[in-house]
């Protein structure tokens, strides 16, 4: 059995909730294309990377041929507005019981990992006031594979020195739970209502239900059963 030594996050939607913003931003490009998208479509975008919902949007329009320089554009318009969406994110913004959960896990003497596909996650953590409860941040622009491919959180487990079985990894999409899983790291999914393939070791409705101690003991009993 192994020991969980580390904890490994996603960012959007686990240590603070982003996701308007990002809608918004995707919306003024998408209107701008004459294309109609929604809060509800806008869930497609979970856990992607920027360049693949913009794929994704250009889609919905097969007429749009747009050349990489064009799509270059939009995506530097697009974080351009989000980023004056977050400008005014603080320590308010952080998620419901993670305060508490960080807070137990640097008590315990885990490490800590954020591996998010925004390459804005260091602002956003310096914001909301927790760059320094992270030991590494993995950098998107230094991966070949997007989600659900495992390799953002290999490199989680080894930026903390670990193997990544000695890690649990914390997602609230279906991309993020299936790349933790073929990482070989048990996955605590958040507020997932339904699984495909790849299932969780750990299911919570919302980040207030995170706790510590119950989830390495639920970890711990699922690799017995196993």
């Amino acid at each position: 059995m192994s020991e969980i030594k580390g904890l490994v996050f996603d960012l959007d939607g686990v240590i603070t909730d982003t996701a308007e913003r990002h809608y918004l931003a995707w919306k003024r490009i998408a209107d701008r294309l004459g294309i109609a998208i929604d809060r509800e479509w806008n869930e497609r975008l979970k856990g992607i990377s920027r360049i693949e919902s913009l794929e994704l949007i250009l889609a919905e329009d097969p007429t749009l041929l747009l050349d990489s320089e064009e799509k270059e554009q939009l995506l530097q318009e697009k974080n351009a507005h989000y980023l004056e969406l977050i400008a005014e994110i603080t320590a308010a913004d952080i998620l419901p019981g993670i305060p508490e959960l960080l807070d137990d896990a640097k008590r315990a003497g885990y490490r800590m990992a954020i591996a998010s596909a925004s390459k804005n996650a260091p602002l956003i953590l310096a914001r909301l006031g927790l760059s320094a409860s992270f030991d590494a941040v993995v950098d998107p622009e230094s991966l070949i594979h997007n989600k659900p491919h495992p390799e953002i959180f290999e490199r989680a487990a080894q930026a903390l020195g670990l193997e990544t079985h000695a890690c649990i990894g914390f997602e609230d999409s279906l991309a993020g739970i299936e790349g933790i899983k073929r990482a070989d790291m048990p996955a605590v999914a958040i507020g997932i209502p339904a699984f495909g393939e790849w299932f969780p070791d750990v299911r919570v409705a919302t980040t207030e239900e995170l706790k510590l101690e119950e989830i390495v003991r639920k970890v711990k009993m699922r690799e017995r059963v196993e």
